[in-house]
């Protein structure tokens, strides 16, 4: 507030001031990040950092992440081609669980024509491995 009427401080003046005054600060604490365990023993890794595919269709791979949206975090699960390197599906979801991953697939799915044979890549251990094994299996 001091800043906005032309008052120049820094944060060691302004943590001072509060501290003589009484004040404390609302900030929300920071966010916590969820850890990633171990790798999913039951299902390998067939893509092996080969990402050079030579035509569409061939390699899917996705990804789940968070925005702050200015009062919650939102989760935004992405589907990529990589053949195209372009997205080829979304989700957005307020918890980061599988049904996120399933619907962002779901949707590459029917926007790519229900293609059979795709390899899906996800460094993600969400448990939609049983989903993936009969969508693709077509």
């Amino acid at each position: 507030m001091a800043t906005l009427i032309g008052f120049r401080m820094g944060r060691w003046l302004a943590g001072r001031l509060m501290k003589e005054l009484g004040l404390v600060s609302c900030q929300q604490p920071a966010h916590r990040y969820k850890r990633g365990g171990r790798e999913h023993v039951t299902i390998p890794n067939h893509l092996g950092r080969q990402f050079a595919v030579t035509e569409p269709n061939q390699v899917w791979c996705g990804d789940v992440t968070y925005i702050w949206t200015g009062k919650r975090w939102v989760y935004l699960a992405v589907v990529l081609d990589l053949f195209a390197r372009k997205p080829v599906g979304w989700a957005m979801s307020f918890s980061p669980d599988s049904r996120l991953t399933i619907k962002a697939l779901k949707m590459a799915w029917e926007i790519r024509s229900k293609p059979a044979g795709v390899m899906f890549h996800s460094d993600s251990i969400m448990p939609v491995s049983v989903f993936i094994i009969t969508l693709f299996a077509v």
